[in-house]
């Protein structure tokens, strides 16, 4: 059996990721406006901010998250219209160097301070590859559990009205609701987005 480690099975991880967002976007109703069912699609990469020793991962994560707007987050005008109408999304991140691979999912809400610059959180459930426990000697990230919850804040500047960039923090944990260590993942990444 390869090792998950292989470039072979990355790769089979990484489409596996990119189908089930297609299974997910098949199920969905196109945007009326548009005709499209993605809301936006951010793609760039993160890097943990922790030390390997004390539960960080090594390596950079090439992430993808693709955003769907079934509740027409839009045309929100107040704050209580758009905290009743989050977006969802679904993304992964592609673990190098043997750290963990991603897969998750949730709501999220972006609130613009201005034409240009926009706040950017979100909140979900996470799955991962990667190690529950070390075994006796070992460093790096022990996660507990299998499912962690996951949640991020960005900030990020439109150049136009397809186009944005921004730069996130990110964080995934089981909340101590599971017995096993939970060192959780931090994650700070730049994203280059595309709004349909």
């Amino acid at each position: 059996m390869a090792a998950f480690g292989s470039t072979g099975v990355r790769a089979c991880f990484a489409l596996a990721i990119l189908l089930a967002a297609s299974v997910l976007i098949g199920t969905m109703p196109a945007t009326a406006a548009e005709g499209t069912v993605f809301d936006e699609l951010r793609f760039g990469a993160t890097t943990s901010i922790s030390n390997h020793d004390n539960g960080g991962e090594d390596g950079v994560f090439p992430a993808f998250t693709a955003y769907f707007d079934p509740f027409a987050s839009a045309s929100a005008v107040t704050l209580g219209q758009k905290l009743s109408r989050p977006r969802l999304h679904i993304g992964g991140e592609i673990g190098t160097e043997g750290s963990a691979n991603t897969i998750y999912g949730g709501v999220n809400w972006t609130f613009d301070l201005n034409p240009k610059i926009f706040l950017d959180f979100g909140f979900g459930g996470l799955w991962h590859d990667g190690k529950l426990r070390n075994s006796a000697g070992e460093t790096g990230a022990e996660f507990g559990c299998r499912v962690l919850f996951h949640e991020y804040a960005a900030i990020g500047y439109r150049f136009d009205n397809n186009w944005n960039i921004s730069t996130q923090i990110e964080h995934a944990s089981h909340a101590n609701l599971c017995d096993g260590p939970n060192d959780g993942l931090t994650r700070v990444g730049l994203m280059v987005g595309y709004r349909f």
